[in-house]
């Protein structure tokens, strides 16, 4: 694929994505990524990026941030023949967990990870639909190294880059499809 094919393909997808004005408080432009789920082309040529940046990297692994990040890396998983993981909210997964507690806007939340679903060494691509302030990701990303995963990079569709993000997560790589500047 061309630089230029793969720009109109972001051009796409990003033109897909609706803006809701002051959800879910006043002064926010929340990004809704469900408008590119119910257009099929947009839908599938976000599942197509993801796939192409990574099927030739040796993935065993595609981790997903409860909710939205299951949409996205359970079917780059299924597409690329290798498991899922969820990193969901604390008392959600049934099984013995880790977790990582991290620092919200008005308190603090609490995200886990199954203790057996990674094994050290193997290689992960940890998915959301977006990175704002990094914090989840951030969290994510600690539990997958407790548990000996070598996170390959950190992907997104949407980076809102004001926000800083990048920073929580230090050296780890990240790929955006798109970033919404000013918000």
């Amino acid at each position: 694929m061309t630089s230029t094919d793969y720009q109109i393909r972001c051009a796409y997808i990003k033109s897909k994505v609706r803006t809701v004005p002051d959800w879910p408080i006043n002064g926010v432009m929340f990004r809704d990524i469900t408008t590119i789920l119910t257009d099929t082309r947009a839908f599938r040529e976000t599942g197509d990026i993801f796939y192409d940046r990574y099927k030739n990297e040796n993935i065993d692994k595609i981790v997903g941030i409860d909710a939205r990040g299951f949409l996205f890396g359970a079917v780059l998983a299924y597409r690329m023949e290798i498991g899922f993981v969820p990193v969901r909210k604390k008392g959600k997964l049934p099984y013995k967990t880790i977790e990582e507690s991290y620092s919200l806007e008005y308190g603090e939340a609490t995200i886990a990870i199954h203790e057996d679903a990674i094994r050290k060494g193997e290689r992960v691509v940890i998915i959301d639909d977006l990175i704002a302030t990094g914090g989840t990701i951030g969290a994510a990303a600690s539990l997958v190294e407790k548990l000996g995963g070598e996170i390959v990079e950190c992907a997104f569709v949407i980076e809102l880059p004001d926000l800083k993000g990048r920073e929580k997560l230090g050296n780890r790589k990240i790929f955006a499809i798109m970033a919404f500047e000013g918000d």
